[in-house]
Protein backbone atom coordinates (compact mmCIF):
# COMPACT_ATOMS: atom_id res chain seq x y z
CA UNK A 1 0.00 0.00 0.00
CA UNK A 2 1.32 3.22 -0.97
CA UNK A 3 1.22 6.16 2.00
CA UNK A 4 1.52 10.05 1.89
CA UNK A 5 3.16 11.88 4.78
CA UNK A 6 -0.08 13.26 5.42
CA UNK A 7 -1.81 9.69 5.28
CA UNK A 8 0.77 8.66 8.04
CA UNK A 9 0.45 11.69 10.30
CA UNK A 10 -3.32 11.14 9.91
CA UNK A 11 -3.05 7.50 10.62
CA UNK A 12 -1.09 8.03 13.49
CA UNK A 13 -3.03 10.04 15.38
CA UNK A 14 -6.85 8.08 14.79
CA UNK A 15 -4.62 5.09 15.67
CA UNK A 16 -3.29 6.45 19.04
CA UNK A 17 0.20 5.93 17.90
CA UNK A 18 2.53 6.62 20.40
CA UNK A 19 6.13 5.43 19.41
CA UNK A 20 8.02 5.21 16.02
CA UNK A 21 10.57 2.79 15.49
CA UNK A 22 12.99 4.06 12.39
CA UNK A 23 13.96 0.16 11.31
CA UNK A 24 17.69 -0.62 9.17
CA UNK A 25 19.57 -3.20 8.69
CA UNK A 26 23.07 -3.89 9.45
CA UNK A 27 25.53 -5.90 7.29
CA UNK A 28 25.08 -9.16 9.25
CA UNK A 29 21.49 -8.76 8.67
CA UNK A 30 20.49 -7.79 11.99
CA UNK A 31 17.48 -5.36 12.24
CA UNK A 32 18.14 -2.36 14.43
CA UNK A 33 15.86 0.76 14.83
CA UNK A 34 15.84 3.91 16.28
CA UNK A 35 12.84 5.14 18.77
CA UNK A 36 10.76 8.40 18.53
CA UNK A 37 8.09 9.45 19.95
CA UNK A 38 5.08 10.66 17.91
CA UNK A 39 6.37 14.28 18.46
CA UNK A 40 9.07 13.59 16.00
CA UNK A 41 7.56 12.11 13.18
CA UNK A 42 7.35 14.73 10.97
CA UNK A 43 10.94 15.50 11.99
CA UNK A 44 11.38 11.74 10.59
CA UNK A 45 9.26 11.94 7.77
CA UNK A 46 11.17 14.71 6.14
CA UNK A 47 14.48 12.94 6.26
CA UNK A 48 15.91 14.53 9.28
CA UNK A 49 16.51 11.71 11.89
CA UNK A 50 20.76 11.14 12.44
CA UNK A 51 21.90 8.81 14.30
CA UNK A 52 25.12 7.43 14.74
CA UNK A 53 26.55 5.03 12.09
CA UNK A 54 29.65 4.24 14.04
CA UNK A 55 28.22 1.74 16.52
CA UNK A 56 26.54 -0.54 13.50
CA UNK A 57 28.65 -3.52 12.96
CA UNK A 58 30.16 -2.80 9.40
CA UNK A 59 29.03 1.19 8.87
CA UNK A 60 31.49 3.82 9.36
CA UNK A 61 34.42 4.82 11.38
CA UNK A 62 33.85 7.23 14.70
CA UNK A 63 35.33 10.32 12.58
CA UNK A 64 32.45 10.00 9.91
CA UNK A 65 29.74 8.59 12.12
CA UNK A 66 26.83 11.08 11.46
CA UNK A 67 24.13 9.32 9.27
CA UNK A 68 20.17 9.84 8.20
CA UNK A 69 17.66 7.68 8.31
CA UNK A 70 15.11 8.31 4.96
CA UNK A 71 11.99 6.13 6.03
CA UNK A 72 9.92 4.35 3.19
CA UNK A 73 6.59 5.93 3.09
CA UNK A 74 5.18 2.41 1.91
CA UNK A 75 6.37 0.38 4.45
CA UNK A 76 4.45 1.86 7.06
CA UNK A 77 2.46 -0.51 9.85
CA UNK A 78 1.59 -0.72 13.17
CA UNK A 79 2.46 -3.88 15.54
CA UNK A 80 -1.30 -5.47 16.42
CA UNK A 81 0.55 -7.20 19.15
CA UNK A 82 0.63 -3.87 20.89
CA UNK A 83 -2.45 -2.59 21.89
CA UNK A 84 -1.90 0.48 24.39
CA UNK A 85 0.97 3.72 23.37
CA UNK A 86 0.59 1.93 20.18
CA UNK A 87 3.73 1.39 18.24
CA UNK A 88 4.37 1.81 14.52
CA UNK A 89 7.33 1.11 12.04
CA UNK A 90 8.93 2.61 9.00
CA UNK A 91 11.67 0.93 7.66
CA UNK A 92 14.33 3.39 6.24
CA UNK A 93 17.11 3.72 4.01
CA UNK A 94 20.70 5.17 4.87
CA UNK A 95 21.89 7.99 3.95
CA UNK A 96 25.08 9.95 4.39
CA UNK A 97 25.04 14.00 5.66
CA UNK A 98 25.54 15.54 2.05
CA UNK A 99 22.65 13.57 0.96
CA UNK A 100 24.05 10.25 -0.88
CA UNK A 101 23.17 7.09 0.08
CA UNK A 102 25.49 4.87 2.21
CA UNK A 103 27.52 2.49 0.16
CA UNK A 104 27.32 0.43 3.50
CA UNK A 105 23.55 -0.22 3.85
CA UNK A 106 22.27 -3.41 2.16
CA UNK A 107 18.99 -2.03 1.41
CA UNK A 108 20.73 0.03 -0.53
CA UNK A 109 23.08 -2.55 -2.03
CA UNK A 110 20.10 -3.95 -3.41
CA UNK A 111 18.23 -1.33 -5.02
CA UNK A 112 21.29 -0.56 -6.88
CA UNK A 113 21.64 -4.26 -8.15
CA UNK A 114 17.60 -3.59 -8.88
CA UNK A 115 18.63 -0.21 -11.16
CA UNK A 116 21.42 -2.10 -12.62
CA UNK A 117 18.43 -5.06 -13.83
CA UNK A 118 16.44 -2.37 -14.93
CA UNK A 119 19.26 -0.90 -17.34
CA UNK A 120 19.42 -3.99 -19.11
CA UNK A 121 15.71 -4.25 -19.47
CA UNK A 122 13.95 -6.40 -16.38
CA UNK A 123 11.68 -3.70 -14.87
CA UNK A 124 11.36 -6.49 -11.89
CA UNK A 125 13.04 -8.88 -10.25
CA UNK A 126 10.18 -10.96 -8.77
CA UNK A 127 10.95 -13.22 -5.57
CA UNK A 128 9.17 -15.75 -3.34
CA UNK A 129 11.40 -16.45 -0.21
CA UNK A 130 10.50 -19.36 2.10
CA UNK A 131 12.20 -19.28 5.48
CA UNK A 132 11.96 -21.77 7.82
CA UNK A 133 12.58 -21.60 11.41
CA UNK A 134 12.53 -24.19 15.05
CA UNK A 135 10.81 -23.64 18.11
CA UNK A 136 12.40 -24.23 21.61
CA UNK A 137 10.89 -24.16 25.31
CA UNK A 138 11.62 -21.50 27.07
CA UNK A 139 13.34 -21.66 30.84
CA UNK A 140 11.24 -20.09 33.34
CA UNK A 141 13.50 -17.03 33.20
CA UNK A 142 12.66 -17.02 29.24
CA UNK A 143 15.94 -18.31 28.26
CA UNK A 144 15.77 -20.97 25.30
CA UNK A 145 16.50 -24.09 25.98
CA UNK A 146 17.26 -27.36 24.32
CA UNK A 147 13.85 -28.67 24.36
CA UNK A 148 11.64 -28.78 21.55
CA UNK A 149 7.99 -27.93 21.54
CA UNK A 150 6.94 -31.16 19.83
CA UNK A 151 8.17 -34.31 17.98
CA UNK A 152 5.93 -33.48 15.05
CA UNK A 153 7.24 -34.61 11.27
CA UNK A 154 6.12 -32.80 8.13
CA UNK A 155 2.95 -31.87 7.52
CA UNK A 156 1.83 -33.02 11.15
CA UNK A 157 -1.01 -31.32 13.16
CA UNK A 158 -2.45 -31.19 16.81
CA UNK A 159 -1.39 -32.99 19.24
CA UNK A 160 1.46 -34.07 17.45
CA UNK A 161 2.43 -30.45 16.04
CA UNK A 162 2.31 -28.49 19.33
CA UNK A 163 3.12 -25.23 17.66
CA UNK A 164 -0.09 -25.29 15.65
CA UNK A 165 -1.68 -22.50 17.84
CA UNK A 166 1.62 -20.52 17.98
CA UNK A 167 1.93 -20.76 14.46
CA UNK A 168 -1.61 -19.93 13.25
CA UNK A 169 -1.26 -16.82 15.58
CA UNK A 170 2.00 -15.66 13.79
CA UNK A 171 -0.26 -15.98 10.34
CA UNK A 172 -2.93 -13.70 11.58
CA UNK A 173 -0.64 -11.25 12.95
CA UNK A 174 1.35 -11.21 9.51
CA UNK A 175 -2.41 -10.72 7.61
CA UNK A 176 -2.88 -8.15 9.59
CA UNK A 177 0.00 -6.58 8.59
CA UNK A 178 -0.85 -6.73 5.21
CA UNK A 179 1.30 -10.25 4.36
CA UNK A 180 -0.50 -12.44 2.04
CA UNK A 181 -0.25 -16.19 3.24
CA UNK A 182 -0.07 -18.69 1.20
CA UNK A 183 0.21 -21.95 3.37
CA UNK A 184 1.79 -22.63 7.08
CA UNK A 185 2.69 -26.44 7.81
CA UNK A 186 4.91 -28.41 10.00
CA UNK A 187 8.56 -29.44 8.61
CA UNK A 188 10.82 -32.05 8.91
CA UNK A 189 12.14 -32.59 11.85
CA UNK A 190 10.42 -32.07 15.29
CA UNK A 191 9.87 -28.02 16.20
CA UNK A 192 10.54 -27.00 12.73
CA UNK A 193 8.00 -24.80 10.74
CA UNK A 194 6.85 -22.95 7.76
CA UNK A 195 5.07 -20.56 6.48
CA UNK A 196 5.00 -19.34 3.08
CA UNK A 197 3.77 -15.54 1.92
CA UNK A 198 2.91 -14.55 -1.39
CA UNK A 199 5.61 -13.30 -3.88
CA UNK A 200 6.63 -9.83 -4.32
CA UNK A 201 9.34 -7.43 -6.15
CA UNK A 202 12.57 -7.97 -4.68
CA UNK A 203 12.61 -4.83 -2.00
CA UNK A 204 9.23 -5.55 -0.83
CA UNK A 205 10.57 -9.28 -0.36
CA UNK A 206 13.97 -8.53 1.61
CA UNK A 207 11.35 -6.32 3.87
CA UNK A 208 9.27 -8.80 4.24
CA UNK A 209 11.69 -11.68 5.47
CA UNK A 210 12.98 -8.89 7.94
CA UNK A 211 9.26 -8.33 9.45
CA UNK A 212 8.31 -11.76 9.13
CA UNK A 213 11.77 -12.98 11.55
CA UNK A 214 10.49 -10.09 13.54
CA UNK A 215 6.76 -11.71 13.66
CA UNK A 216 7.64 -14.90 14.55
CA UNK A 217 9.82 -14.01 17.53
CA UNK A 218 7.92 -12.19 19.15
CA UNK A 219 4.69 -13.92 18.75
CA UNK A 220 6.69 -17.03 19.84
CA UNK A 221 8.01 -15.32 22.89
CA UNK A 222 3.93 -14.98 23.98
CA UNK A 223 3.44 -18.52 24.06
CA UNK A 224 6.81 -19.24 25.98
CA UNK A 225 8.85 -20.72 23.29
CA UNK A 226 11.73 -19.18 21.45
CA UNK A 227 11.68 -19.01 17.64
CA UNK A 228 15.36 -19.57 16.05
CA UNK A 229 16.64 -18.96 12.28
CA UNK A 230 19.35 -20.85 13.29
CA UNK A 231 20.27 -22.88 10.43
CA UNK A 232 21.60 -26.05 11.79
CA UNK A 233 20.06 -26.13 15.76
CA UNK A 234 20.71 -29.70 16.79
CA UNK A 235 22.94 -32.16 14.78
CA UNK A 236 21.48 -35.82 13.01
CA UNK A 237 18.17 -33.51 12.16
CA UNK A 238 17.23 -31.44 8.68
CA UNK A 239 18.25 -28.02 9.34
CA UNK A 240 15.97 -24.71 8.38
CA UNK A 241 16.89 -23.15 4.61
CA UNK A 242 15.14 -19.70 2.66
CA UNK A 243 14.55 -21.06 -0.62
CA UNK A 244 14.44 -18.33 -2.75
CA UNK A 245 12.11 -18.51 -5.91
CA UNK A 246 12.90 -15.81 -8.35
CA UNK A 247 12.02 -14.07 -12.12
CA UNK A 248 12.79 -11.14 -14.24
CA UNK A 249 9.52 -9.28 -15.14
CA UNK A 250 9.60 -6.85 -18.58
CA UNK A 251 6.98 -4.61 -18.41
CA UNK A 252 4.54 -6.90 -16.74
CA UNK A 253 5.88 -10.11 -18.53
CA UNK A 254 7.41 -13.20 -17.52
CA UNK A 255 10.98 -12.79 -19.08
CA UNK A 256 11.54 -16.25 -17.85
CA UNK A 257 8.43 -18.21 -20.16
CA UNK A 258 9.05 -19.39 -23.30
CA UNK A 259 5.65 -21.49 -24.42
CA UNK A 260 7.86 -22.84 -27.62
CA UNK A 261 10.17 -24.47 -25.58
CA UNK A 262 9.93 -27.55 -24.01
CA UNK A 263 10.68 -26.69 -20.43
CA UNK A 264 9.02 -23.17 -20.90
CA UNK A 265 11.92 -21.73 -20.54
CA UNK A 266 13.08 -18.92 -22.36
CA UNK A 267 16.36 -17.73 -23.26
CA UNK A 268 16.59 -15.44 -20.14
CA UNK A 269 15.60 -17.88 -18.10
CA UNK A 270 18.84 -20.60 -18.90
CA UNK A 271 21.26 -17.41 -19.04
CA UNK A 272 20.03 -16.29 -15.64
CA UNK A 273 20.82 -19.88 -14.61
CA UNK A 274 23.54 -20.47 -15.63
CA UNK A 275 25.44 -17.07 -13.98
CA UNK A 276 23.47 -18.67 -10.66
CA UNK A 277 25.37 -21.59 -10.72
CA UNK A 278 28.86 -20.46 -12.06
CA UNK A 279 28.79 -17.98 -8.91
CA UNK A 280 26.74 -20.06 -6.71
CA UNK A 281 30.46 -21.41 -4.59
CA UNK A 282 31.21 -17.30 -4.55
CA UNK A 283 28.01 -16.72 -3.38
CA UNK A 284 27.65 -18.46 -0.43
CA UNK A 285 29.22 -16.32 2.04
CA UNK A 286 26.57 -13.97 1.29
CA UNK A 287 23.47 -16.59 1.28
CA UNK A 288 24.97 -19.00 3.81
CA UNK A 289 26.82 -16.83 6.26
CA UNK A 290 28.01 -18.33 9.14
CA UNK A 291 29.63 -20.72 10.60
CA UNK A 292 26.60 -23.07 11.53
CA UNK A 293 25.73 -22.38 7.71
CA UNK A 294 27.73 -25.36 6.95
CA UNK A 295 26.28 -28.04 9.36
CA UNK A 296 23.44 -27.29 7.60
CA UNK A 297 25.05 -28.16 4.37
CA UNK A 298 25.84 -31.40 4.21
CA UNK A 299 24.45 -34.73 2.37
CA UNK A 300 22.15 -36.63 3.96
CA UNK A 301 19.30 -33.81 5.24
CA UNK A 302 17.74 -32.92 1.57
CA UNK A 303 20.29 -29.92 1.70
CA UNK A 304 21.07 -28.51 -1.20
CA UNK A 305 24.81 -28.98 -1.04
CA UNK A 306 25.38 -29.65 -5.02
CA UNK A 307 25.67 -26.45 -7.81
CA UNK A 308 23.70 -28.56 -10.46
CA UNK A 309 19.67 -27.93 -11.61
CA UNK A 310 17.02 -29.76 -12.30
CA UNK A 311 12.83 -29.23 -13.58
CA UNK A 312 12.48 -33.10 -12.18
CA UNK A 313 14.18 -33.34 -8.76
CA UNK A 314 15.25 -31.40 -5.48
CA UNK A 315 18.73 -32.69 -5.06
CA UNK A 316 20.11 -30.08 -6.75
CA UNK A 317 20.70 -26.53 -5.45
CA UNK A 318 18.42 -24.94 -8.66
CA UNK A 319 14.80 -26.61 -9.30
CA UNK A 320 12.60 -25.62 -11.72
CA UNK A 321 8.92 -25.41 -9.73
CA UNK A 322 6.11 -26.80 -12.10
CA UNK A 323 4.27 -23.40 -13.19
CA UNK A 324 4.12 -21.64 -15.91
CA UNK A 325 3.53 -18.65 -17.35
CA UNK A 326 3.39 -15.97 -15.23
CA UNK A 327 4.83 -18.23 -12.47
CA UNK A 328 7.40 -19.47 -14.20
CA UNK A 329 9.94 -19.47 -11.50
CA UNK A 330 13.79 -20.93 -10.64
CA UNK A 331 13.74 -21.91 -7.18
CA UNK A 332 17.40 -21.69 -5.72
CA UNK A 333 17.49 -23.78 -2.24
CA UNK A 334 20.75 -23.11 -0.70
CA UNK A 335 20.39 -20.16 1.04
CA UNK A 336 19.50 -19.93 4.80
CA UNK A 337 17.76 -17.38 6.84
CA UNK A 338 20.64 -15.84 8.72
CA UNK A 339 21.16 -14.65 5.22
CA UNK A 340 20.87 -10.94 5.24
CA UNK A 341 18.05 -10.74 2.61
CA UNK A 342 18.74 -7.62 0.89
CA UNK A 343 22.68 -8.58 0.29
CA UNK A 344 21.57 -12.79 -0.93
CA UNK A 345 19.05 -11.19 -3.63
CA UNK A 346 21.75 -9.01 -4.60
CA UNK A 347 24.37 -11.09 -5.82
CA UNK A 348 21.98 -13.57 -6.67
CA UNK A 349 20.32 -10.86 -9.18
CA UNK A 350 23.75 -9.87 -10.35
CA UNK A 351 25.03 -13.52 -11.06
CA UNK A 352 21.97 -13.80 -12.90
CA UNK A 353 22.59 -10.91 -14.70
CA UNK A 354 25.83 -11.60 -15.56
CA UNK A 355 24.47 -15.29 -17.10
CA UNK A 356 22.25 -12.85 -19.43
CA UNK A 357 24.95 -10.37 -20.34
CA UNK A 358 27.68 -12.76 -21.07
CA UNK A 359 25.08 -15.25 -22.34
CA UNK A 360 26.38 -18.09 -20.31
CA UNK A 361 25.70 -21.97 -21.48
CA UNK A 362 23.41 -24.02 -19.03
CA UNK A 363 25.17 -27.17 -18.11
CA UNK A 364 22.68 -30.18 -18.64
CA UNK A 365 20.01 -31.09 -15.93
CA UNK A 366 20.82 -33.61 -13.50
CA UNK A 367 17.55 -35.86 -13.23
CA UNK A 368 19.05 -38.29 -11.17
CA UNK A 369 19.26 -38.37 -6.99
CA UNK A 370 22.35 -36.76 -6.88
CA UNK A 371 22.94 -38.27 -3.07
CA UNK A 372 22.99 -41.13 -3.64
CA UNK A 373 26.38 -40.77 -6.38
CA UNK A 374 29.31 -41.50 -5.77
CA UNK A 375 32.24 -38.59 -6.06
CA UNK A 376 33.79 -40.09 -9.36
CA UNK A 377 29.62 -40.14 -10.73
CA UNK A 378 29.59 -36.56 -9.81
CA UNK A 379 33.14 -35.39 -11.69
CA UNK A 380 31.88 -37.25 -14.58
CA UNK A 381 28.93 -35.14 -14.56
CA UNK A 382 30.95 -32.10 -13.72
CA UNK A 383 28.72 -31.32 -10.42
CA UNK A 384 31.13 -29.41 -7.89
CA UNK A 385 29.70 -28.42 -4.38
CA UNK A 386 29.28 -25.22 -2.17
CA UNK A 387 31.88 -24.63 0.50
CA UNK A 388 32.37 -26.63 3.03
CA UNK A 389 33.09 -24.20 5.91
CA UNK A 390 33.16 -20.12 6.17
CA UNK A 391 36.50 -19.68 5.49
CA UNK A 392 36.38 -21.79 2.34
CA UNK A 393 33.20 -19.57 1.53
CA UNK A 394 35.30 -16.27 2.28
CA UNK A 395 37.83 -17.30 0.14
CA UNK A 396 35.92 -17.78 -2.97
CA UNK A 397 33.68 -14.72 -2.20
CA UNK A 398 36.83 -12.13 -2.65
CA UNK A 399 38.05 -14.23 -5.98
CA UNK A 400 34.75 -13.10 -7.77
CA UNK A 401 34.37 -9.58 -9.76
CA UNK A 402 30.62 -10.07 -10.02
CA UNK A 403 29.97 -10.95 -6.75
CA UNK A 404 32.30 -8.47 -4.93
CA UNK A 405 30.82 -5.33 -7.53
CA UNK A 406 27.53 -6.60 -6.67
CA UNK A 407 28.29 -5.95 -2.54
CA UNK A 408 30.62 -2.55 -3.29
CA UNK A 409 33.66 -2.19 -2.40
CA UNK A 410 32.99 -0.90 1.69
CA UNK A 411 30.17 -3.64 1.52
CA UNK A 412 32.78 -6.38 0.54
CA UNK A 413 35.67 -4.80 2.95
CA UNK A 414 33.67 -4.65 5.85
CA UNK A 415 31.61 -8.10 5.63
CA UNK A 416 34.63 -10.56 4.80
CA UNK A 417 36.43 -8.67 8.22
CA UNK A 418 33.09 -9.13 10.07
CA UNK A 419 32.73 -12.49 8.91
CA UNK A 420 37.07 -13.43 9.39
CA UNK A 421 36.32 -12.52 12.87
CA UNK A 422 33.37 -15.14 13.17
CA UNK A 423 35.36 -17.98 12.03
CA UNK A 424 38.38 -17.11 13.89
CA UNK A 425 36.22 -16.86 17.22
CA UNK A 426 35.28 -20.41 15.94
CA UNK A 427 38.25 -21.58 14.83
CA UNK A 428 39.81 -21.05 18.15
CA UNK A 429 36.85 -22.08 20.79
CA UNK A 430 37.30 -25.35 22.15
CA UNK A 431 34.09 -27.08 21.74
CA UNK A 432 32.20 -29.68 23.98
CA UNK A 433 32.81 -32.37 21.14
CA UNK A 434 36.55 -31.84 21.57
CA UNK A 435 36.31 -32.65 25.27
CA UNK A 436 34.23 -35.67 24.97
CA UNK A 437 36.61 -36.75 22.36
CA UNK A 438 40.29 -36.17 23.80
CA UNK A 439 39.80 -35.39 27.97
CA UNK A 440 39.79 -39.22 28.41
CA UNK A 441 41.14 -40.40 25.16
CA UNK A 442 44.45 -38.88 25.99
Amino acid sequence: MSYTKDDILRIAKEENVRFIRLQFTDLLGTIKNVEIPLSQLTKALDNKMMFDGSSIEGYVRIEESDMYLYPDLDTWVIFPWVTENRVARLICDVYMPDGTPFAGDPRGVLKRNLREAEAMGFTEMMVGPEPEFFLFRTDANGNPTEELNDQGGYFDLAPTDLGENCRREIVITLEEMGFEIEASHHEVAPGQHEIDFKYANALQAADQIQTFKLVVRTIARQHGLHATFMPKPLFGMNGSGMHCHQSLFQDGSNAFYDESDELGLSQVARHYMAGILRHARSMAAVTNPTVNSYKRLVPGYEAPVYVAWSASNRSPMVRIPASRGLSTRIEVRNPDPTANPYLALAVMLRAGLDGIDRQLNLPKPIDRNIYIMTEDERIDEGIPSLPGDLKEALHELLRDDVVVTALGEHATAHFYELKEIEWDMYRTQVHQWERDQYMTLY
